[in-house]
C-alpha cells in the first residue's frame, strides 16, 4: 500500500492540503524531528506530513535533525518520500516562480549527520549515490505541473550549502562554473539519508531569487524568498495534491 511522505519546506509547511489530519508526536533513536507529524489522506491516499523547518520556521537549515525527519517517516511506513524547497537560481531561464524537478546535487554542507552509519561495527555500508533521485518520482512530479501548466524544468543540478548565510559572490560564480542550476540547503542531506532508508526520494523546487550572480539584480534577501514563495505556495500545493494522487 502506498503511503507518502510529505517534507515541506520554507513557506509549505501547512497540513490543511490533508483530509482530516491525525497530530502525532514522534521520537527517534536519533532525537525529535522537526515537527509534530500530520497524518491523513489526500484523495484517499495516505500521506505523512511533516514541516522542515518546524512550526514558524523556528530551525535554522544546519539545526534541521535530517536523521530524525527521515527516520520518522520511514517509521510511520512511507512508501515514497516528495520533497518541496525554495530555490536560488543560478541559471537565466530559471526564473522565479519556475519549477525545477532535479535530477543531481551537489553537497556543500560542511556540519551534518549525513548517515545513519556512525559506525561501521555491523558492517560496512556505503551507500550508492549515482542517480539520488528517483526516476519513477521525478516523472510523476513533471506531469503534474504540466498538467497544471506550470513552467518546468525537468532534471538540473542542485548546489546544497549549509546556510544560514547566502553565498558570496564568487562562492555564486564558482557554482554556476561546477554545472549547478539552482542552490539551496536542504536537499542534498534528505536525499543522501532517503537513499540510505531505502524510500524513493524526489523533490519539487521553486525558484524565488537569482541568488547573488547576476550583478544586474539586488543579491538575494530572505524577504524576496518569502514573498515569491508565499505568493506561490498554492500553486505547489495544486502541484502536490496532483503528484500524490498519481503515484504508483
Amino acid at each position: 500500500m502506498i503511503k507518502v511522505g510529505i517534507i515541506g519546506g520554507s513557506g509549505l509547511d501547512d497540513p490543511g492540503i490533508l483530509n482530516n489530519p491525525e497530530i502525532i508526536q514522534a521520537d527517534t533513536p536519533y532525537g525529535k524531528p522537526s515537527s509534530a507529524l500530520s497524518a491523513g489522506k489526500i484523495n484517499g491516499v495516505d500521506v505523512v506530513l511533516i514541516a522542515r523547518h518546524g512550526e514558524k520556521h523556528k530551525l535554522s537549515p544546519s539545526q534541521v535533525n535530517y536523521r530524525a525527519n527521515i527516520y520518522a517517516l520511514k517509521n510511520q511506513g512511507t512508501t515514497h518520500i516528495l520533497a518541496t524547497t525554495a530555490c536560488g537560481s543560478l541559471k537565466e531561464e530559471i526564473e522565479r516562480g519556475h519549477f525545477v524537478i532535479v535530477d543531481q546535487f551537489i553537497d556543500f554542507t560542511k556540519h551534518r549527520k549525513i548517515t545513519f552509519h556512525d559506525s561501521f561495527e555491523n558492517g560496512a555500508v556505503h551507500t550508492a549515490m549515482a542517480e539520488p533521485f528517483d526516476i519513477d518520482l521525478r516523472k510523476t512530479l513533471y506531469k503534474a505541473a504540466l498538467d497544471l501548466n506550470y513552467e518546468t524544468h525537468f532534471g538540473g543540478t542542485v548546489i546544497t550549502i549549509e546556510g544560514p548565510r547566502f553565498s558570496t559572490r564568487a562562492e555564486s560564480k564558482m557554482f554556476k562554473m561546477w554545472g549547478g542550476d539552482i542552490i539551496n540547503m536542504s536537499i542534498a542531506t534528505e536525499a543522501v539519508l532517503s537513499n540510505e532508508a531505502k524510500i524513493p526520494y524526489a523533490v519539487v523546487a521553486m525558484s524565488t531569487d537569482y541568488d547573488c550572480w547576476k550583478e544586474d539584480e539586488s543579491p538575494v534577501s530572505w524577504e524576496e524568498i518569502l514573498e515569491v514563495f508565499n505568493r506561490n505556495a498554492d500553486r505547489v500545493q495544486k502541484l502536490l495534491v496532483n503528484a500524490v494522487s498519481n503515484i504508483k
